[in-house]
Parts: C-alpha cells; structure tokens; sequence
C-alpha cells in the first residue's frame, strides 16, 4: 500500500480502515517512527477499535525491524500512554487510535521522550518522509529488538496509585459516568469509586462499534447521559470521547457545559496569583478574564492539543483548556487526562458544597454558539484565506494564528478549518442574544461567499 500523505494530520496520523490505513500502512508508520527516535524503549497501546489489534500487530513488526523495544500497556486510554512514558523513563510512544473519530476510522498518536506530542511542526514531516520511502529506509538494528513486553496490568495499578494521590474528594458526590463504550469503560469507574465517589455508569462496556453514541461527546450525542444524571439525582456526569483524552460534563440539571466552560471553572478555583494557565483563541472571553481575577497570566495559542499541551510545558503552566474538552493540569505532568479531570470537578463540587450549576453561574456570562460547515480538505485553506482577505477591509481586530478570529466591540466569531475532520468551525460569542445573532449571520455570509469563491 502506497501511503496517503493526507492521513498525516497536524498532530496525529488518521483515516478510514483499511482503504486509508492498513496492515502495511501501520508497519510502514512504525518502521518510520523507529527510524525518527532512532533508538531506545517506546510505550504502545492501542483504544477498542476492532481494527485496532489488526494495526497494532503490524506496527510492532515495524518498531521491531527498527530495532525499537517496546512495552505493551494494553487496551488503555491516550492519557494511561502520557503516564507510562514518564513512569518507566521511556524514549516515546504511539497509540493505535483515531480518537473521537466515527468507528471505521483508525490511526496513530506519536509520541517522544517525556510525553511530548509528534505533530506537523515538531517531526511530523520526516515521519511522513520516511513511510513514503519505506522500501528504500535502512533497518539496522533489527536484530536487537525483543518482543513487546507486557506491562498491561502492572501500568494500570501504577497509574491508579498516581492518581488517587491527586485529588481529595471531602464528602461523597454522585456522578453518571459514561465512556461512551470507550477505552475508560470499566476503569474510569473503578477510580472515581475508589475516590469517594458514587459511580453510576453507562455505556460501560468496551466495544469498539460504539453502538450507544458517537465517539465524539457533543451535545447532540449526550441525551442519555443528561437525562441519567437528573434521573440518578447526581451531582453531576461526565462523558468521555473514545481514547478518553476528553471531558465534557453535565450539571446537575442536565445542562451541558463546554469545555473552555469548564476550563474557566476550574480556573477560578485552584489558579493562583502568579501561575500562568493556557487557552486557544476559540475559547470563550470568560477563561481569559477568570485567568485575570485569580491574578493569574493568560497565554493564548493555536486550537490543538499538540499545541496546548506544547505551550503548557514550555511555561509551565498549571491548568489549560480548549473547548473541546482538553483540559490541562500540570500535577499529571501537564497531560490533557479526562479521568483527571473527572476527579478534580468531585474534588471541587465535595470542597465547595454548591452544586455544578450554582459554581458555573459565578463565571461571567455570555452567549455563545458553535457551529460545523462542510468543507472539503482541499478548500479549507482558500476559504480561510478569502476570508480573512474580505475581513481585513473591515475594520475589525483580527487574530490569525489559527484561522481568522474577528473582535467587534459587541463580541467576537472565529472561521478555522478543523484539524480532524473536513469542516470549518464557527464559533462566536456576544454580550446577548442580538448580538451573537448578528455576529454568527455576517460569519455565515463570509463563508458561504469564500466557498462559492474558493470551489468555483
């Protein structure tokens, strides 16, 4: 299989089984990451896909001819690879995951030494460079590689351990826990039980057909879970995306919150003065101003976790946050851990004794509202560019360091291409309803405009 240069995202590698990724891609990618890290131990793992087992295998066969070792942690969540690395000290990992994709999609997350993330920009390229050239890459080494080892049990009870010793949940609180059939199905549970926390789980059990809901926990997918957590009388739900790099909660109302939301939330109540917390540039004006009354310093960067996670190691900030459901803590070394995340909003909602919603009402309030417009891949880039071409006559601030972000004085809306999906995102916010509504009609006429421009 000749490998397709547009599986290589801009900070992981993915695309549909096998007609985009298969057996021969995999072992392709893994003899090319080999190569790139150029020796040393990695982590691998793998989420529930059933096209997962098949790839892993394959990829193994690649790593092993690059002369990499390899430890097996198993059927494991993206952030259980993050632990693992830093735990045994190790050169890297790769992940066979294509995270909150739909189930026939597959893929892989790279990873070097002390977690840190492959992504266009910091190695992407050469990995690229080399599977494209697999027949004529050198594989010396060959010989000194051993079969994975397995370490699938003896990670999880490390990374349990570690994180029961992050948090403090003062008095036991409810929560509708639901992994969405994903790789924290059993586990997630397990740890926020042995927490203090009352565990009502749904769609508990590993199936990688994700046949309860969407990989993706978007509102729209989330019905069953905010109705179980008002049904339950919880505190509050989490839900998780596939490889459980995500949370998105529920309040005790069953109201979604967003993920820059919830951000925000935390914040306002463990940021301290001096400390410097991440966001991106579609995250709601709330997190900025709730960096600035807990005295903290805002660094705004690129919609990504490669780029989150980046910045919050490079200044050694203590919490980040996108609107998607990354969340950034630096007491788990920085890692965007869903289940972490889980556990320090109990943590939150046992210590404050005020319940999700009531905590959520004491941020600063505005409308807000996203949306998804189809774009195929090889337009996103002209209808961004058109975009901002037309906006620079407007007289409106812009930011462009990731797509075109116009601010008015009224409130604010954002065009990006998605990094994942053939999409360009609109989000915009306002000081009201009149205002959000204005903001999102001109954005809708700048893309519908820009398309027909960029497609004719």
């Amino acid at each position: 299989m000749k490998i397709k240069g547009y599986i290589f995202k801009a900070y992981d590698i993915r695309g549909v089984y096998p007609g985009d990724i298969d057996g021969s891609a995999a072992e392709a990618i893994g003899k090319a990451y080999g190569r790139f890290i150029g020796s040393g131990s990695i982590a691998v793992a793998r989420d529930v896909r059933l096209s997962s087992g098949e790839l892993m295998q394959h990829m193994l066969k690649g790593l092993k001819n690059a002369g990499i070792k390899t430890i097996d942690i198993g059927i494991v969540p993206t952030p259980v690879t993050y632990f693992a690395i830093r735990h045994y000290g190790l050169d890297g990992g790769i992940v066979v995951t294509a995270s909150h994709n739909p189930p026939e999609w597959n893929g892989f997350k790279l990873y070097r030494k002390g977690g840190e993330i492959i992504g266009m920009g910091t190695g992407m390229e050469r990995i690229m460079e080399l599977a494209g050239h697999d027949s004529d890459m050198q594989t010396g080494g060959a010989t000194e590689a051993q079969e994975a080892i397995d370490k699938s049990s003896e990670t999880i009870e490390a990374y349990r351990g570690f994180l029961l010793t992050k948090v403090h949940v003062a008095r036991r609180v409810k929560a509708v826990v639901d992994p969405g059939n994903g790789s924290y199905s059993g586990l997630a549970g397990r740890i926020l039980s042995e927490a203090g926390v009352d565990v009502h789980p749904i769609n508990n059990v590993p199936d990688g057909r994700f046949p309860a809901r969407s990989p993706e926990p978007k509102p729209e997918t989330l019905s069953g879970i905010m109705k179980g957590v008002v049904e339950q009388g919880a505190d509050f739900g989490v839900a998780f995306d596939a490889d459980g790099d995500r949370a998105i909660f529920i309040d005790e109302k069953g109201d979604v919150i967003r993920g820059d939301i919830a951000a925000a939330l935390f914040i306002r109540n463990y940021l301290k003065a001096g400390e410097k917390a991440v966001y991106d540039v579609s995250c709601s004006d709330a997190v900025e101003e709730e960096i600035r009354r807990s005295g903290g310093i805002p660094l705004l960067t690129r919609v990504g976790r490669a780029f989150l996670l980046a910045k919050m190691m490079e200044e050694n900030a203590s919490i980040g946050g996108e609107i998607s459901g990354h969340l950034y803590f630096s007491s788990v070394d920085f890692a965007d851990d869903a289940l972490f995340a889980a556990l320090k909003m109990a943590e939150l909602i046992s210590i404050s004794g005020r319940s999700l919603s009531q905590l959520v009402s004491e941020l600063p309030r505005y409308e807000g509202s996203v949306l998804e417009l189809d774009a195929e891949d090889r337009y996103k880039a002209r209808i961004i560019d058109i975009v901002k071409s037309e906006l620079e006559k407007s007289g409106m601030r812009l930011i462009t360091i990731d797509g075109v972000k116009a601010i008015a004085d009224y409130g604010w809306f954002i065009l990006r291409a998605s990094n994942t999906t053939p999409k360009i995102r609109l989000i915009a916010e306002s000081k009201t309803a009149e205002g959000l509504k204005m903001l999102l009609d001109y954005a809708k006429g700048l893309y519908v405009r820009a398309y027909a421009r960029a497609t004719a």
